[in-house]
């Protein structure tokens, strides 16, 4: 077996970036994506994407700075599911955690859901620690194209950046 060695960018996530992105959720989420970029624009959040040499994006993940007072929220974080377990996730969060430090911030927050165990392991070994939960739902699109609400609880996790 040979190891390949990727080498990433991370930069804002943009429009034209959301053709390629139909590995990350359904029409529906990618229109929801596509509201964010909006927020973006207006510099309520940060909406990053990871990029192979060929700046076609691999991850995608947002940073929310009006959830909490004082800390940066990631959200909607999404690695390529073929390119899972490569590092991509660890490039993404540290990349969202430096847009939060360059805003002066010096916390980062975010959920995930108690059905992702590898998520949170993730999260673990990156340094945050869970301090709450909470139930949370979201509309989400079936193979048939209707909505249904999606029901799910979240560990609330933490970390002081440095």
């Amino acid at each position: 077996m040979t190891d390949v060695l990727l080498k990433l960018s991370a930069r804002d996530l943009v429009h034209a970036d959301l053709a390629s992105c139909g590995w990350a959720g359904s029409e529906h989420h990618l229109a929801g994506v596509a509201e964010q970029l909006e927020r973006a624009r207006i510099g309520e959040v940060d909406y990053l994407a990871v990029c192979s040499p060929a700046d076609i994006p691999v991850a995608k993940g947002g940073v929310d700075y009006q959830v909490r007072e004082g800390a940066g929220t990631l959200w909607q974080l999404a690695v390529h599911p073929a390119l899972q377990s490569c590092g991509i996730g660890t490039f993404l969060v540290e990349a969202a955690e430096l847009r939060i430090r360059n805003r002066g911030l010096r916390r980062a927050e975010l959920s995930v859901e108690e059905s992702n165990p590898r998520a949170r392991a993730l999260y673990e070994r990156l340094g945050y620690v869970a301090y709450d939960r909470q139930p949370d739902s979201w509309q989400e699109q079936t193979p048939d194209g209707t909505l249904r609400r999606y029901e799910t609880v979240c560990t609330l996790m933490r970390k002081e950046l440095a």
